[in-house]
């Protein structure tokens, strides 16, 4: 398997690339109404335009790298709304075209001299969202999914298909809460020679993915495909983070992902944010993700696209400061 590993360009440049921060919490910000098992990808079907400009402003923000709004798109759920398979293999890739208009949008209105100088094309990740996700009952928080790893595989296959019709620029396999989930992703992932991804897995802790099972043990397994471009963590407290990353780190020399979630806890019985629950800037952690092996570093559920742009001034001081102001 020969991939070209397209985060290159930005770890040779800069050290680092900036991810871009939540979708589905910042458009319910911004007024949508995401009531339903579709989530984030109910406004593929019903606001588009919604998507893509949250994309241009995480661009805008100081994103290198944004993630389609797939996260909780399938084949099944989106049936439930009386789609076809033809139909809802199309929204999946509309999700991928909606981020690399917003990515064109964004190049446009830098000068030539700033594309050239200062800001690396970006990047779109086809978000390959966990098995949970499409379950809606916040067992992507607990891997307890309790179906066989065939199952998984033919879940997953088909959306592996139609996201890469789209021609992203690699997968964001997010979220991952267990270890045999990662088994047949990776299995997957090795049989496409020229799609490179990376894995990330939801934490409880500082040691421990979701279902309670090693995350260091997590990294070593998806760190061993050649497919895997690196791997890391995402939807965990900030506070967990950087011992999280130092055990990854002892596991791999690939690239480590970090986009941890505000910090505050979410209740899928009632579907919303637990009340008094502390938020966490990313900032004040940043320096120290980096120092663990962080190498793609963002924000996952409740940041903002000022977020990302207190990132890319902590971690990129000077560089594109023009460009990412909102």
């Amino acid at each position: 398997m020969n991939l070209v590993d397209p985060l290159q360009p930005f770890l040779d440049s800069q050290g680092v690339a900036i991810l871009d921060g939540a979708l589905a919490t910042e458009l319910e910000n911004r007024g949508a109404d995401l009531d339903g098992a579709l989530w984030s990808a109910r406004l593929l079907l019903e606001d588009p335009d919604a998507i893509r400009n949250l994309h241009l402003d995480y661009f805008t923000a100081g994103a290198d790298i944004a993630i389609s709004a797939t996260y909780q798109a399938s084949f099944q759920g989106f049936a439930r709304r009386g789609l076809s398979r033809a139909q809802s293999a199309a929204l999946m890739q509309l999700s991928v075209r909606l981020a690399q208009e917003a990515r064109d949008q964004f190049m446009q209105t830098l000068p030539q001299t700033r594309r050239q100088a200062d800001r690396i094309r970006p990047l779109v990740a086809a978000s390959v969202g966990c098995y949970g996700a499409y379950l809606a009952d916040g067992s992507e928080y607990r891997g307890d999914y309790g179906v066989s790893s065939k199952a998984l595989r033919d879940w997953h296959r088909p959306r592996l298909d139609a996201l890469l019709e789209a021609e992203p620029d690699l997968l964001a396999c997010e979220t991952i809460p267990c270890l045999q989930e990662a088994e047949v992703l990776v299995e997957l992932l090795n049989e496409y020679r020229d799609a490179p991804a990376w894995l990330s897995f939801s934490c409880r802790d500082q040691s421990s993915v979701c279902s309670g099972e090693r995350f260091a043990a997590c990294v070593e397994l998806a760190a061993a495909s050649s497919a895997v471009v690196a791997v890391g963590l995402n939807c965990t407290a900030p506070g967990f983070a950087e011992p999280l990353l130092r055990s990854a780190r002892r596991k791999t020399p690939k690239p480590l992902v970090c986009y941890p979630n505000s910090g505050e806890r979410w209740d899928s019985a009632s579907r919303q944010w637990i009340a008094g629950v502390g938020r966490d800037r990313l900032t004040p952690y940043a320096a120290a993700w980096k120092a663990a092996g962080a190498r793609l570093i963002g924000g996952c559920c409740r940041t903002t696209p000022s977020d990302i742009r207190a990132l890319r001034q902590r971690l990129l001081p000077g560089r594109g400061r023009e460009a990412s102001r909102l």
